[in-house]
């Protein structure tokens, strides 16, 4: 044990994996389920890409801030502490969100009750019957007919969005909450679209999206003739049970957009302090090399994490729910990692002394970007990889479920990129090497275009799995070459202020745009039209990027490694070699704030 217990290096290390390895397992309880549970409350693509979009601007903007703040005043474990202690209450809000019905889909763990999702042969759109929730399905599947009002018949697109017949004053995102789809018998069957009002005509699939039948109104109840004063009354009930509906999804929408910002704003500032903290506590002693596999253990922990949540939740949500949609059950889960990892931050590393360092790295860091067209042109390539990864964040889950599959197929497909991307780690040198870090970067955006393509033919429930190997280049690989890219531009002393501006402002911000567009197109079109249209774009910018890329002025670099080893020189002893010297620009500006 070390007589100074600041500086027990070994310690220091083992607290951090196992800091990193709960905060990945913490992570990965809510984060890639997160727009899935929003969905089940009954919100709809676009709402859902708003709240996203919301949560990845709070986290690019406020967690800078706060870790500035953390470091000036020198409560950074405070900030640590009450970041963990916070999120156990505020991710609870979320649970505490009512949807817009008593009754939505996803609540009854009862197998005959529960609604499911309705797959769908790509390409083809096709007419489901949407019973009301309160209604028993077992009357569905056996056949019997339902009630009066009970049923409504509507279009469901090729992604499993509800899409309502034109002219019937509804988005095409959303039936009224309370109606869930049901299968039929068991299966997942479905019958063509036929004409409102004919018998036996097909529409095309794009007709069919259009002109589904979905009774007006005032021919809503069931049974009775229309004009009738009982037909009346139906009419008027059902206004009013739909003007309900639609104000408790604004309610669900509101008060979860409420417990959203809450909840982030205590969370975002949690990973950037304490990868600031273990930085300068090693850099104290010259150990920074032993930092940069650390990232390792919170993928470790994320692996682990997603596929447990995810087994759990399959296996005890008819156990310990029977309230409420059955993605509560991550947010427990958060909530007890989150208290394990708080015991955790009580040993975590933070350095005591504080070295005096040059003010507003962050402005520099801007102002070198503005500056240099192989930064800017850098920059608008992570945005445009922020908005493009966002989509798949916030809606593959959607489209996996709408193919039938469950969570543990979920979490298994996150958990196969992440390891795909430890495993491809040994090799991060030699793939630099080989095919340079301009190569790198278009090889990640080929794989990510790829990707997405893929996922807009999706046929099966298993079938996102072959593509997710691809994620170990276009996630590690691809920001392997942008960290280095930015390393080598930046100026001493700015390398990470400009690493981390690229990962949390500029990443952050084209996933925030990529939310709210793909909301909304995922509404308008649909799911596999959103992957389509992303991998067009990301295409035509990868052309883009490698025509100008080369045109783009070079500057010489310095090979500092031989310049160490050369015998002192004349010209090494002049100004010209004082100014090229690393160390002595170094201290020039260190000590010129």
């Amino acid at each position: 044990m070390s007589a100074n217990p600041q500086w027990d290096i070994s310690r220091a290390l083992r607290v951090a994996r196992l800091f990193h390895l709960v905060c990945g397992v913490r992570d990965a309880c809510v984060t890639p389920f997160l727009a899935l549970y929003l969905r089940q409350l009954g919100l709809a693509a676009p709402w859902v890409g708003i709240l996203m979009a919301t949560k990845y601007l709070i986290a690019a903007l406020w967690a800078p801030f706060c870790a500035f703040l953390a470091k000036s005043y020198r409560r950074r474990r405070v900030l640590l502490m009450g970041s963990l202690l916070g999120s156990v209450g505020a991710s609870l809000l979320m649970v505490l969100v009512p949807p817009p019905d008593k009754d939505p889909a996803y609540l009854s763990c009862n197998a005959s009750d529960r609604a499911t999702p309705t797959a769908l042969p790509p390409a083809a759109a096709r007419t489901v019957t949407v019973a009301s929730a309160r209604q028993p399905a077992s009357r569905h599947a056996a056949g019997a007919p339902s009630p009066p009002g009970g049923s409504r018949i509507g279009t469901l697109d090729a992604a499993g969005f509800r899409t309502a017949p034109a002219g019937s004053g509804h988005q095409s995102s959303g039936w009224p909450p309370g109606y869930a789809v049901r299968s039929v018998e068991g299966a997942r069957t479905t019958s063509p679209v036929l004409h409102a009002g004919t018998s036996g005509v097909k529409d095309t699939p794009g007709e069919g999206a259009l002109k589904a039948g979905w009774t007006a109104l005032p021919l809503l109840a069931a049974g009775t003739a229309p004009g009738s004063p009982a037909n009346l009354s139906a009419a008027q009930g059902n206004a009013r049970t739909l003007g309900l509906s639609l104000e408790g999804l604004r309610w669900t929408f509101l008060l979860s957009l409420g417990s959203l910002v809450f909840w982030e704003l205590l969370t975002a500032p949690l990973e950037q302090v304490a990868d600031d903290s273990l930085y300068e506590y090693l850099d104290f002693v010259d150990a920074t090399d032993r930092y940069r596999s650390l990232w390792i253990w919170r993928l470790l922990g994320m692996s682990a994490g997603v596929c447990g949540i995810s087994a759990l939740v399959g296996q005890l949500e008819c156990v310990l729910m029977t309230n409420g949609p059955r993605g509560v059950l991550h947010f427990y889960g958060y909530s007890l990692v989150s208290t394990l990892a708080l015991l955790v931050s009580i040993a975590f590393p933070v350095p005591i002394c504080r070295r005096r360092e040059p003010s507003c790295k962050m402005v520099k860091a801007l102002s070198l970007v503005g500056g240099d067209p192989r930064l800017i042109l850098l920059a608008l390539t992570v945005f445009l990889i922020g908005a493009a990864t966002s989509t798949v964040q916030n809606f593959l889950f959607w489209y996996m479920e709408d193919h039938g599959s469950s969570e543990l197929v979920m979490g298994f497909s996150v958990a196969l990129g992440l390891l795909g991307e430890i495993l491809l780690h040994p090799f991060k040198a030699t793939l630099l090497r080989k095919l340079s870090r301009v190569g790198t970067v278009g090889l990640g955006l080929g794989c990510l275009a790829a990707q997405l393509l893929y996922y807009s033919f999706l046929w099966s429930w298993w079938s996102v799995l072959p593509a997710q190997i691809l994620s170990a280049i276009s996630n590690g690989a691809l920001w392997w070459a942008v960290k280095a890219s930015v390393e080598d531009l930046a100026t001493p002393g700015t390398e990470r202020p400009l690493g981390a501006m690229f990962r949390g402002h500029i990443y952050g911000g084209g996933s925030s745009l990529g939310s709210v567009v793909g909301g909304f197109v995922a509404s308008s079109f649909s799911l596999a039209v959103l992957y389509q249209a992303c991998c067009v774009v990301l295409v035509l910018w990868l052309a883009l990027f490698l025509s100008i890329q080369p045109r783009l002025p070079q500057e010489q670099k310095i090979n500092y490694s031989k310049l160490l080893v050369m015998e002192a020189s004349d010209t090494s002893d002049s100004e010209q070699g004082t100014e090229r010297d690393w160390l002595v620009k170094a201290m020039r500006e260190e000590y010129s704030e």
